[in-house]
């Protein structure tokens, strides 16, 4: 014959205790899910339209790249240690990563230039490796300012060395981004640009002017 010796004041705590376990596992799970698996992610400005606009929701995955301290759900400030099971991106990819210049701030642009790539902007128009980019006419469409008025742009296909075709937005022909000089990407940097071509602060402004800068891998 058994007794059970559990006091009553115990069985609620027991109780408790449990319930705290499933919930921290629960919360574990969701954790190492966000920072190896995927992790969704709100579109916050204009400068990828037509192809994203602001609001729209994505569900950035972890893998592709390999991993690093931008990888974590949460911001942290660590060390450059690289990248576990790093992989490039290709061009025509769109990567969120963190912004080089305020890490807590999360961004979303578009892969245009790979490590040892010549790029240029020549009269509004993406110059790779001496060549200029395919660009399509297709037409006009709205382009959304931050503020949520929109202005009418121009739109084109343009269709990236490997293949990858996609849309542009220009406003104007003649902004002073329209015009830069050849920049060679070194090792283990990318050349990002958005989308929507005259409102968007990519790796054709330096970080120190509100830009990109030429990407670290490391922050994807």
């Amino acid at each position: 014959m058994s007794t059970d010796t559990t006091t009553p004041a115990a069985k609620p705590r027991q109780h408790w205790l449990s319930s705290f376990g499933q919930i921290a596992a629960i919360v574990l799970a969701v954790f190492v899910a966000k920072g190896a698996l995927a992790e969704p992610f709100y579109v916050p400005s204009a400068s990828m339209e037509p192809t994203l606009l602001i609001g729209d929701a994505l569900l950035a995955s972890k893998f592709p790249y390999g991993y690093s301290a931008a990888s974590l759900p949460i911001h942290v400030t660590a060390p450059d240690t690289g990248r576990v099971l790093e992989q490039l991106p290709k061009r025509g990819d769109v990567v969120v990563f963190r912004w080089p210049g305020d890490t807590a701030q999360v961004w979303v642009k578009r892969v245009v230039g790979l490590p040892g790539d010549h790029v240029q902007m020549r009269g509004g128009r993406l110059w790779l490796n001496g060549q200029p980019v395919p660009l399509k006419a297709d037409g006009l469409g709205q382009a959304e300012r931050d503020n949520g008025t929109s202005e009418t742009a121009h739109r084109y296909i343009e269709t990236l060395p490997g293949g990858v075709a996609h849309p542009i937005f220009k406003l104007r022909m003649n902004d002073p981004l329209d015009n830069t000089v050849e920049v060679t990407v070194p090792p283990d940097r990318l050349f990002v640009m958005g989308d929507n071509r005259d409102n968007s602060a990519d790796s054709r402004v330096p970080v120190a002017e509100g830009g990109v800068g030429l990407l670290p891998v490391t922050d994807l």
